[in-house]
């Protein structure tokens, strides 16, 4: 076990959270769908988990966060992607292709795609995933349980609304930080 690693569990550990599950040994390439999403919290305790499994990871996050500057470097330190939401630049081509340039990839991705209360989710991800070849790992953060981790993986079939429903039937009743801002649609 690496330092990061051995500093993620305990930091979880003291802070009262429990790590569920794990990123299957087999899978070397994934799409991490991390719900729910609804605080910069999810982000600390997620980024806390991912140490202690050891494996790399990548996440998108909105460029205006590379903006400021110093946490531009802390952001790409920690794998950071930016992402520009403000006009529609192929973001699942731009990501699916970075699976072909990495042996080993984890791409973390919160479908909601905000902390504010979303009325349907973002597709993204499962498209992602689809066109890059690679499965989804359902990653969850449970405030009511103080547990938080890796359920299942899902190997998208290219049919949204069946895959859907083994998604949406992993996240119901898990409990957002704010459970006012969480919201578990299509």
């Amino acid at each position: 076990m690496g330092v990061w690693s051995w500093l993620g569990k305990k930091t979880l550990k003291v802070l009262g959270w429990k790590l569920v599950g794990n990123i299957p040994d087999d899978v070397k390439k994934c799409v991490i769908a991390v719900a729910p999403h609804t605080s910069i919290d999810d982000f600390i305790l997620g980024r806390l988990a991912y140490c202690s499994v050891g494996k790399p990871v990548k996440f998108l996050i909105k460029k205006e966060f590379f903006d400021y500057p110093i946490l531009k470097p802390l952001l790409l330190k920690l794998g950071g992607i930016p992402v520009d939401r403000s006009k529609n630049n192929n973001i699942v081509n731009q990501v699916s292709e970075l699976f072909s340039k990495y042996d080993e990839l984890n791409i973390i991705i919160t479908p909601e795609g905000t902390r504010k209360l979303v009325h349907h989710w973002k597709r993204g991800f499962y498209y992602i995933a689809l066109k890059a070849e690679v499965p989804i790992v359902l990653g969850f953060l449970d405030f009511k349980k103080k547990e938080l981790g890796f359920g299942p993986t899902l190997y998208p079939t290219g049919d949204f609304d069946e895959d859907w429903k083994v998604m949406e039937k992993f996240y119901r009743g898990m409990t957002a930080k704010h459970p006012d801002r969480y919201n578990l649609s299509n």
